[in-house]
């Protein structure tokens, strides 16, 4: 009976520069590359709507690369791998780490039942830059503040990033037929991601073709580019790293050959920066899992959060009757993505101006982004409300009239995702309301029917917040 090793995929799903496929094929066993969907362990941060969509469509790209012969299962993923054990010779398993704390605990115990039973597992690093044992302090405790987490913690007393892998000629692959991807059952009952088929490509191949993009069309000026939400210079690689499509090796050494070929430094050195911030997320996650769920500066468990479904629902569904924030609300619906200006517009809005609680944000954004990330929605969240690690100090609350103005100074993104606006011009496109009659009706709209009114007061809300921050101190 031939041995054979388990190649179990997560969110490594790519061929090139993955650890755990290179050192799989050193033991000359047939390989069965495996994927498990396990809504069972993962509990309430099973995948959201619009990353399933997009789960689906990687898949289905990884396995015409195996040549059809992935192995799909569904279910505790501790019960699929027991049953392919008992059912095959299988000798050892191979897989990249994964950081969610439920994974951490679902892959301790797999692991343990396996040697017991005399199976060899190899684990591997195929998604950070690095890795949190290395990123401590000198008194080995986790930094909580970004820029010495980053350019002492990642820079200086880490070891160098892993140089990408080429991917073996030889992968010996085996089938075990147990479910198809269809089985899965990702994409959601309500077809309203269809509008995603025009905006992304899912897949390694689309992943590189992304980056590719990007290095030669975003990078340059991608420092102060960054914050317009109508210009190039964002990567939008922030699904496809999540998904593993690529590994942030590849992306790093690309972005640093680049960037020595540029006459600005500064601007390669900004978006590793931001590969940082990934980094710091799933530092944070590893050191403090409950950041999905717990406040971590603990003085914000007593802060007075609203409830108003009417306020969240309108926020949801961009109608809050500010330009800026309805066209990033718009944009997540019609995309599923939102520019990281835009978020903490928005996230600010959501948690400083009608102030409710942040989990209400994080849950949304988790059923509708591509890239929904459990580490990083979890700490940008806190960030934005400022109740977690290196967090955006209590009194910046972003005013989205004057960020509008600043960012969106043309009006193109606003005018994109809000079409009812497009014959409003200047100062009136960022504050509607203020425009007189002759204008609004000039432009063809009528407050409280073609576009709402403003659901909340700037200016009193502001002051609402900026007590109840300071009442926490």
């Amino acid at each position: 009976m031939e041995k054979i090793s388990i190649l179990w995929f997560r969110q490594d799903l790519r061929i090139n520069d993955n650890p755990a496929l290179n050192e799989s094929v050193n033991t000359g066993n047939k390989i069965l590359p495996l994927y498990i969907l396990d809504d069972v362990n993962s509990k309430e941060w099973k995948i959201g709507s619009a990353s399933r969509w997009w789960l689906y469509n990687s898949l289905k790209n990884l396995n015409l690369a195996l040549q059809g012969n992935l192995c799909f299962m569904i279910g505790d993923s501790y019960e699929c791998i027991e049953k392919l054990t008992n059912e095959l010779n299988i000798e050892s398993i191979f897989f990249n780490k994964c950081y969610e704390p439920w994974r951490v605990k679902n892959d301790q115990m797999i692991g343990d039942n396996l040697e017991s039973s005399g199976i060899k597992v190899n684990k591997f690093n195929g998604s950070l830059l690095f890795e949190p044992q290395f990123t401590v302090k000198d008194d080995n405790t986790p930094y909580k503040v970004f820029t010495p987490f980053y350019r002492k913690g990642c820079l200086v007393n880490s070891p160098e990033p892993r140089v990408p892998l080429t991917p073996p000629s030889n992968l010996n692959l085996t089938n075990y037929p147990q479910k198809n991807l269809k089985d899965l059952d990702l994409l959601p009952k309500v077809r309203w991601f269809e509008n995603f088929e025009e905006e992304w490509t899912p897949g390694e191949d689309g992943a590189i073709k992304k980056l590719n993009q990007f290095l030669n069309e975003g990078l340059d000026g991608y420092k102060d580019g960054r914050n317009f939400p109508d210009k190039t210079n964002v990567s939008r690689l922030s699904p496809h790293l999540h998904h593993g499509e690529i590994s942030p090796n590849t992306v790093w050494y690309e972005v640093k050959e680049k960037t020595e070929k540029m006459d600005s430094y500064r601007d390669g050195d900004h978006y590793l920066s931001e590969l940082g911030w990934r980094e710091f997320s799933y530092n944070l996650l590893n050191f403090f899992p409950y950041l999905p769920k717990k406040n971590l500066q603990m003085k914000f468990d007593r802060f007075p959060w609203d409830k108003n479904n009417e306020l969240l629902i309108k926020w949801q569904k961009g109608l809050t009757g500010y330009p800026i924030v309805d066209a990033g609300m718009r944009e997540l619906w019609k995309t599923g993505y939102l520019h990281n200006r835009v978020r903490m517009i928005v996230g600010s809005f959501l948690v400083k101006n009608l102030l409710l609680h942040w989990h209400h944000g994080q849950e949304w954004f988790w059923d509708t982004l591509v890239d929904a990330d459990l580490a990083n929605n979890s700490a940008s969240w806190q960030w934005v409300s400022g109740s977690g690690a290196d967090a955006a100090p209590y009194f910046r609350i972003f005013n989205p009239i004057t960020q509008g103005e600043k960012f969106d100074p043309n009006g193109n993104y606003i005018k994109k995702y809000l079409p009812e606006l497009k014959n409003l011009n200047g100062k009136f496109l960022f504050a509607p309301w203020e425009a007189p009659d002759g204008i609004l009706e000039e432009a063809g709209i009528k407050l409280g029917k073609d576009y709402p009114y403003p659901i909340v007061d700037l200016k009193l809300s502001r002051e609402k917040a900026l007590k109840a921050f300071e009442n926490l101190k």
